[in-house]
């Protein structure tokens, strides 16, 4: 599937209930440039309350939070609920398998990125997989205001 494919995701009472319940937020592709969407939407997360997981081999730090290089690298203590993705579609597949190896509830593939082989390994192993929305935009949306 390509990066512009159609959104796929939850109804809004699903995506309420996401938004909700999840304590942690595992940004895979998170930059610690101010100009880059990844950026932009975790510090929007951390302002909402969630803690946030940087996931970037190029990165050691991000807004205050130690990152790593892989879901697989980031201790076990430290329970991920959603794995928020900023990586081009042919990446997601791999990143699918490590939120599943990581006991995530969520695979969420950001706006512009589709992968129906990441959506099979996420859906199998009973996650709930949501593609081609921005988590910002939607909890925005939710909330009704920014």
């Amino acid at each position: 599937m390509s990066d512009d494919a159609a959104p796929y995701g939850p109804s809004d009472q699903e995506l309420r209930s996401i938004l909700g319940d999840s304590k942690t937020i595992a940004v895979v592709g998170l930059s610690s440039d101010p100009d880059r969407p990844s950026n932009e939407v975790a510090e929007f997360l951390q302002s909402k309350g969630y803690r946030i997981v940087p996931v970037n081999p190029k990165e050691t730090e991000v807004l205050g939070e130690r990152a790593y290089p892989s879901l697989l690298d980031v201790p076990e203590e430290i329970r991920i609920d959603v794995v928020d993705v900023f990586r081009r579609a042919e990446h997601t597949p791999e990143i699918a398998e490590q939120a599943v190896a990581r006991g995530a509830k969520v695979l969420w593939l950001q706006e512009g990125i589709a992968d129906d082989e990441a959506r099979r390994i996420g859906e199998d192993a009973g996650l709930t997989v949501i593609m081609g929305l921005c988590i910002k935009k939607q909890r925005q949306r939710l909330e009704g205001g920014p």
